[in-house]
């Protein structure tokens, strides 16, 4: 089984594989007890966050970790899934700026992905 830790930066790599835009990890255990980590993650289309969303899931699958939940909004502009410790928000741009997770869990410290994400 895997660490929170693990399952945040396994569903990054596989977020970024499939072509993720702007992938942010905070850490908000210390600010709430819904998660220990929230990943958001931009998708270019209503089908990009469908298939990134599809990826991560079938990735955490193939690692044992299965999904608790996934819930999506208006024809995929946002996506949910829930790994218990992870709690993972794909977005289309408009959608991500709308909910604007990143001002809300503002107290939240940002995780640096540096080395987990392939720079162009």
């Amino acid at each position: 089984m895997l660490t929170a830790k693990e399952v945040a930066l396994q569903v990054t790599k596989a977020l970024d594989e499939k072509k993720g835009i702007d992938i942010k990890l905070l850490k908000i255990d210390k600010v709430s007890s819904l998660a220990d980590y929230f990943l958001i993650c931009t998708g270019t289309a209503n089908t990009h966050v469908k298939t990134l969303c599809d990826y991560a899931e079938y990735t955490m699958e193939q690692l044992g970790e299965p999904m608790l939940g996934r819930e999506g909004h208006r024809g995929n502009s946002w996506e949910l899934l829930d790994f218990g410790s992870v709690v993972v928000h794909v977005f289309t741009d408009e959608a991500r700026k709308f909910y604007d997770l990143e001002r809300l869990w503002a107290d939240a410290e940002v995780v640096d992905l540096k080395d987990i994400i392939i720079e162009e």
